[in-house]
């Protein structure tokens, strides 16, 4: 268990308090008053009008109608079956209506549009970026004045990292959140959100939010309330008078973080009590048996949506269920509140998308898509492959991504990925061990092995980072870096050495040329399109210095872009050779998320082939992982192919590509 948490005044009380409220549900008048939006009255629901600037306008309220009765059947069976309580079901309907009542006319205009194009997002125009608002442009205001240089890098889906009220220094990058309707201070307020949410949908910008669904932060109102002993908002997380249950949870429950957050519980002495903390300890863990949590998150789901937010991130998903005697990752009602979540949704916002994160194996991601006919999440990152992909540069070895992408090829195309090479957070090597041990390698030397390649400490490695919760006992550990240095960018700037800054380059453009030819949604991490390298500043910061993740979340660094129009520059290279590649999967429709995706066989492990085809048009994509030329042994004898990169007529047929070097090849009409 983790160690003592901060804690305050107990009451002889609680225990009884929040028996009653765990088993009712219900809360006191003075809280719901407080908390819980105002109910509308069934007569009010009827309008089919409004008023808006002297004009009449559709409330869209048939649509409304049509859209709750097609869902209400099922919503209602879930519901009843997680809580069987009536009256927060009705509460939680009077409440979806209302949200929907408030929705912005131009956010019901965009749900229309949408909803009749539902692959809206599945085509290939998409291209994002993940972004911390104040690494970027200081707050959302300076965001909404960057919206040019995003538009500028082809980016027209921005990724905003959490920006809501979280305690300095106790918030594990923003996923502590202290109050779910303030902006942190320093980033900006709501009604900035809005603004910056506006300007992105007049230039066809879709805007994502982080939405942290399994914990608050120890300083939210409720922890607050809770601490201070009162039964109903103890209800709210887990909450124990004795060490019992929670040695009974740690019997099954893993460790997310062994060395830095050991144990699932934290003890809070002044009120005796154990409170569920699965992260760290300043974040409780919500009790979602609890119909007051369930309602009251998705009000704040559904405030987002009317914010102006295209897609909403849930963020840790699979821990939100918890039972006693299972390891609380997965668990089937999970899914069900996911499906409740996914149908409110389509209720009352249907133009909002849901990204689940979901940082397992490709076993237990993909049933969070839910199934065609009850469908849950509607993207879902594909983060085995990134790790593999980063497998592969380090052994120089592709047949694992090659299985991998078998893999993939077989899902549905109902299936959307996100795909990146980095993101905010660390690199865990969650690799397929079973097959790699039928190749001759166990799981902790390889482990050993990249983390020693891509912190420089192998002979001839270009990469430089940071491990990240380095566990000595295990030989675990996870790494941390961004993509240019992990590229060898980093190392070639430092030791002025350009020949080994041309392969950096080449090998950052083959990545993300491969990136792009998988079957999803490419996301950029910021800096990457300038080719940003590590940033060591963070240790001279004591909030930062002993989570070594931000070293791969530096502040942009604007003066590079000044660079970018500079020929030769490592700016110029990168950026726009991103932006070559953009452009090409936008004019090709092979590229659509819904076109068929294979992987072709190269007969040599270090180079990987894909395939897409769609309505006749064929291209292959050849990725060699290698610093050396490698031959692709292919045999296509179904035409001539052009080169989309230099437009030159060439044979698919044994193709020599070059070290760290690609073709992308498509076949020529006839």
């Amino acid at each position: 268990m983790k160690k003592s948490g901060r804690a305050q005044q107990s009451t002889v009380k609680a225990a009884k308090q929040r028996a009653r409220a765990m088993k009712s549900g219900e809360k006191s008048a003075a809280a719901a008053k407080a908390e819980t939006p105002k109910k509308q009255s069934a007569a009010s629901a009827e309008e089919a009008v409004k008023t808006e600037g002297g004009k009449v306008q559709p409330s869209g309220e048939a649509d409304y109608q049509r859209r709750l009765a097609g869902h209400l059947d099922e919503l209602k069976w879930l519901y009843m079956e997680l809580y069987n309580n009536d009256a927060m079901l009705a509460e939680l309907l009077d409440n979806l209506h209302r949200f929907f009542r408030e929705r912005e006319a131009s956010l019901k205009d965009l749900d229309a549009k949408r909803e009749a194009n539902p692959n809206w997002y599945r085509q290939n125009d998409l291209c994002g970026m993940m972004l911390y608002v104040d690494n970027f442009a200081g707050n959302l205001k300076g965001v909404k004045e960057k919206l040019p240089y995003l538009e500028k890098a082809n980016i027209n889906y921005i990724h905003l990292m959490p920006f809501l009220k979280s305690p300095k220094g106790r918030s594990d990058g923003g996923y502590a959140v202290a109050d779910f309707r303030t902006v942190q201070e320093e980033l900006g307020t709501m009604e900035d959100l809005k603004s910056l949410s506006e300007a992105c949908h007049e230039k066809g910008i879709s805007l994502c939010m982080d939405f942290v669904m399994n914990h608050t932060s120890e300083d939210h109102e409720w922890a607050r309330r809770a601490r201070n002993g009162e039964g109903e908002y103890m209800a709210r997380y887990f909450f124990f008078d004795n060490p019992d249950i929670p040695r009974q949870y740690e019997a099954t429950v893993p460790q997310v973080f062994p060395t830095t957050a050991p144990g699932n519980f934290t003890y809070l002495p002044e009120i005796g009590h154990y409170v569920m903390t699965t992260f760290y300890p300043y974040q409780w863990d919500l009790n979602y048996r609890n119909p007051r949590v369930f309602n009251e998150m998705m009000y704040n789901f559904l405030f987002f949506a009317n914010q102006g937010m295209d897609v909403i991130r849930i963020d840790a998903v699979p821990y939100i269920w918890k039972e006693l005697g299972t390891n609380c990752r997965n668990l089937p009602k999970v899914h069900t509140i996911v499906r409740l979540m996914r149908m409110i949704g389509e209720i009352v916002c249907p133009s909002v998308l849901l990204l689940g994160e979901v940082v397992m194996e490709p076993e237990k991601v993909v049933p969070y898509f839910g199934t065609v006919e009850k469908p849950e999440c509607h993207m879902l990152y594909n983060v085995t492959t990134m790790a593999t992909t980063w497998n592969t540069v380090a052994t120089r070895d592709a047949r694992l991504l090659k299985k991998q992408m078998n893999v993939l090829a077989g899902l549905p195309k109902e299936y959307t990925f996100l795909n990146y090479l980095r993101c905010h957070d660390d690199i865990g090597w969650g690799l397929d061990y079973p097959t790699l041990r039928d190749w001759g390698m166990e799981e902790r030397p390889h482990k050993k092995y990249l983390n020693d390649f891509f912190t420089g400490k192998v002979l001839g490695s270009f990469s430089r980072g940071e491990l990240y919760n380095d566990d000595p006992v295990t030989g675990d550990a996870r790494f941390c870096g961004t993509t240019a240095s992990m590229c060898g960018v980093e190392r070639a700037g430092f030791e002025e050495n350009n020949e080994e800054m041309d392969d950096a380059i080449r090998l950052d453009l083959m990545l993300h040329a491969y990136m792009f030819m998988q079957s999803g949604i490419p996301i950029l991490y910021s800096g990457d399109e300038i080719g940003q390298v590590n940033d060591y500043s963070y240790k001279e910061d004591p909030d930062k210095a002993v989570d070594s993740r931000y070293i791969h979340r530096g502040k942009m660094q604007w003066e590079l872009t000044e660079k970018i129009d500079q020929p030769g520059s490592v700016q110029n290279r990168i950026f726009n050779g991103l932006k070559r590649l953009e452009n090409i999967r936008k004019a090709e429709k092979a590229f659509i998320a819904t076109a068929n995706f294979g992987m072709l066989e190269t007969w040599e492990d270090s180079v990987l082939g894909l395939v897409r085809e769609q309505d006749g048009e064929k291209i292959i994509g050849l990725f060699n992982f290698s610093e050396y030329d490698k031959m692709a042994w292919i045999n296509e004898t179904d035409g001539d192919y052009v080169n989309l990169l230099n437009g030159e007529t060439m044979k698919a047929s044994g193709v020599m590509v070059p070290g760290h070097g690609f073709y992308w090849m498509k076949r020529k009409a006839e």
